[in-house]
């Protein structure tokens, strides 16, 4: 069954209705059209929602009080912004102090750091040590009165970069200097005082203290009162220092003492066989090899042979039954230059050095082998000889065989060497 059209009429909400829904009796006409604008001025985009209420059961839409929007006060969000600030202020704080030290010291004064004027006068001698930057050299320059401030040749070698060239040593110097003259001073390779000295290779060490002490204006005696305990050697070396003075060039300041140029050399070798790939287990029975090698060699083709015939006579198999019978031994106990081949009687020695008498290695190096010699120790050529002889001393010219009937006709042109050249042997 149908109906008419219900009455939109009846539907539509009085004022009167509207208002008592809103603001109950007591509110008036104005006091409620002045609060509808101000929420009218928020853009309110729920206003519908929140006025109108669910249609009800029969059709009928009521209204339902409106909720009032909740204001904030402006003290409280003026709080949190300052809790905020503060937040990241103290944190920044924090982090400067956590990274503070590794910040350079920098005056933030507006005056610029002491410094005097010109070249200086007079002579001073400075010790510039490995590693050291601009703070530390400055700081070293500003005790010795070589500048006026350190921080005022820090500044200077900051902005220069040839301070990265600067190389350790002992430089001469002039009291009160500008930073800027000091700079230039030190950057200038005459102005550094160094000893040259060569070491070669084979040298036993005795005759390693003899040169240093002519090179550097000590004495011999002085390399040989330092304890080898004094010293950073290595486990292998067994607390002596024979073998393991590194032969090459140095370069030492005028005042590095004995003990400082000894330790130099260890050092140096020290970095040579890490180079080489020869390791801690393996470095004792190496270098012994390596000074026989050095000691018996003239020429660097000839190194890695040598090493073989020494190999092949330590597999005890050979003819020799495991006895080198090197003469540099020999010549070890002796320290005895410029002579070649050794006698019955040196032969005939008790030393526990003398590989005549005693199969397998000495019980120690018999001179500082360099890093060639190393390497062949290392690194053997392949072949089956177990005997060599110089035959010609004079030009080096040696000889290798396999057999002893071989080499002792090689053995005859030595000999016959030695006749014509009797001060020789």
């Amino acid at each position: 069954m149908s109906r008419p059209p219900a009455d939109d009429s009846a539907h539509a909400p009085r004022q009167s209705d509207w208002q008592d829904a809103e603001h109950g009796d007591d509110l008036h006409d104005d006091e409620f059209l002045d609060e509808f604008h101000d929420d009218f001025d928020y853009h309110d985009q729920t206003l519908a929602d929140d006025v109108l209420a669910p249609a009800s059961a029969d059709g009928e839409q009521m209204l339902r009080p409106r909720r009032r929007r909740r204001k904030h006060n402006p003290l409280v969000r003026f709080g949190a912004i300052a809790v905020a600030a503060l937040v990241v202020v103290v944190g920044g704080i924090m982090g400067f102090n956590a990274v503070r030290g590794m910040i350079p010291d920098i005056s933030l004064g507006t005056a610029a750091p002491e410094d005097f004027e010109g070249s200086g006068s007079g002579e001073v001698l400075v010790d510039i040590p490995p590693g050291a930057g601009g703070g530390q050299i400055g700081t070293i320059l500003f005790d010795a009165g070589v500048v006026a401030s350190a921080e005022a040749f820090s500044n200077t070698a900051a902005a220069d970069p040839r301070s990265t060239g600067i190389q350790p040593g002992t430089y001469t110097m002039a009291e009160q200097m500008s930073s800027g003259a000091a700079l230039d001073r030190l950057v200038d390779p005459d102005s550094r005082q160094t000893t040259g000295v060569t070491i070669r290779e084979g040298l036993w060490k005795d005759e390693v203290f003899a040169v240093l002490a002519d090179a550097t204006g000590h004495e011999v005696a002085d390399y040989e009162a330092v304890d080898p305990a004094s010293l950073d050697l290595p486990e292998a070396a067994n607390g002596e220092l024979e073998g393991y003075l590194f032969p090459d060039t140095y370069e030492f300041s005028p005042s590095s003492t004995p003990e400082e140029q000894l330790q130099a050399m260890i050092d140096l070798g020290a970095v040579r066989y890490e180079e080489l790939g020869l390791s801690d287990a393996d470095l004792h029975d190496i270098i012994i090899k390596a000074s026989i090698v050095q000691g018996e060699g003239m020429f660097a083709e000839d190194l890695p042979k040598v090493a073989r015939v020494v190999e092949n006579r330590l597999a005890g198999d050979s003819e020799t039954n495991g006895h080198l019978q090197m003469d540099s031994t020999i010549h070890f106990i002796y320290r005895e230059r410029g002579r070649a081949g050794t006698t019955d009687e040196q032969r005939a020695n008790p030393s526990p050095y003398n590989t005549y008498e005693h199969p397998g290695l000495p019980p120690g190096p018999i001179n500082s082998p360099g890093a060639a010699a190393i390497d062949a120790a290392m690194n053997p050529a392949e072949g089956d000889w177990l005997y060599f002889v110089t035959v010609n001393p004079s030009t080096g010219e040696t000889v290798f065989t396999n057999t002893l009937e071989e080499h002792n006709k090689n053995v005859e042109q030595f000999l016959q060497w030695c006749e014509d050249n009797p001060d020789s042997c």
